[in-house]
């Protein structure tokens, strides 16, 4: 059983073996399931993941009318070649919108951590298997290496937008991701704790505030955000970048700036984005 970051790698480097395996193991001794069953189903909820994706990309409207159509519009745009940067970090934003566009039109979607985050991980995962060619057995096994950081960051910190803000969704979900991402491109459960790290120190502070109390605006975009983040710090992790202030030290940070976050900024509308002239309209279309 592992209660830190810290703990959770010095397993894995005692076993010579990834995070994901460590998180797996836990899984089974704590349930007492195979892990073939536990394995069986995060792939049913990878085929969740990914049929979202698919449903976001051909265009939906969110329930509101407040958005829809970006992750096509993106998709269009990468289609047409002429893009500035690459075309795996446009994959991963596009297929993080389209995920959160589903969710936002009442669609099937898998939380992870939260449905408000739900397409920093898939995106990232799923443009990475289609730029590695791998099969989906190996991207589930990746998917229980964010689940093992996700665990930590949630029963040390916390995932809830109410409960810390935005940093507390994206960032978790940025950090998993980024940590899973370093693992499948090869690299040790040393370098993907560092990615975790430093993919949650850029969101740190990060604020909710959505739009008529809605999980549209800014919400979807910034799933793209954090997908972009999380690819960056696993590339920094791979290169042998490390976060100076250690892992374990970086959630009690976020713990602490969330505790510290006046509730204008979780969640509740009343503050940043949600009371600009924008905000107050959408608020009266909707609820007046």
């Amino acid at each position: 059983m592992f209660n830190s970051i810290q703990e959770l790698v010095a397993l894995a480097q005692a076993g010579g073996v990834p995070i994901w395996q460590v998180m797996i193991s836990q899984e089974a001794e704590e349930t007492g399931r195979g892990e073939e069953a536990i394995l069986l189903e995060m792939g049913e909820n990878y085929r969740v993941m990914k049929e979202a994706v698919g449903r976001g990309i051909q265009g939906v409207t969110t329930h509101s009318g407040m958005g829809g159509g970006d992750a096509r519009r993106l998709h269009d745009y990468l289609q047409a070649g002429n893009i500035l940067t690459d075309e795996t970090l446009l994959k991963a934003a596009g297929y993080a919108i389209a995920t959160n566009e589903v969710n936002a039109a009442m669609g099937r979607i898998c939380a992870t951590p939260t449905a408000g985050s739900a397409g920093v991980l898939p995106g990232v995962l799923l443009a990475m298997q289609e730029k590695m060619a791998l099969p989906d057995e190996t991207i589930v096994r990746h998917i229980f290496t964010a689940g093992a950081m996700g665990l930590v960051i949630a029963n040390r910190a916390g995932i809830s937008g109410a409960e810390g803000g935005c940093q507390a969704e994206i960032g978790s979900a940025s950090a998993m991701a980024a940590a899973a991402v370093t693992e499948l491109a090869g690299g040790t459960p040393h370098q993907a704790a560092h990615a975790m790290a430093l993919a949650l120190k850029n969101m740190l502070g990060l604020a909710c505030d959505p739009l008529a109390g809605l999980v549209e605006v800014p919400c979807i975009k910034r799933n793209a955000a954090g997908a972009a983040n999380a690819i960056l710090t696993a590339e920094l992790a791979l290169a042998g970048i490390e976060s100076k202030v250690p892992w374990d030290e970086v959630i009690q940070a976020m713990r602490q700036i969330g505790r510290g976050m006046p509730a204008t900024f979780k969640e509740t509308a009343q503050g940043g984005l949600a009371t600009t002239p924008t905000g107050e309209a959408w608020k009266r279309l909707l609820w007046s």
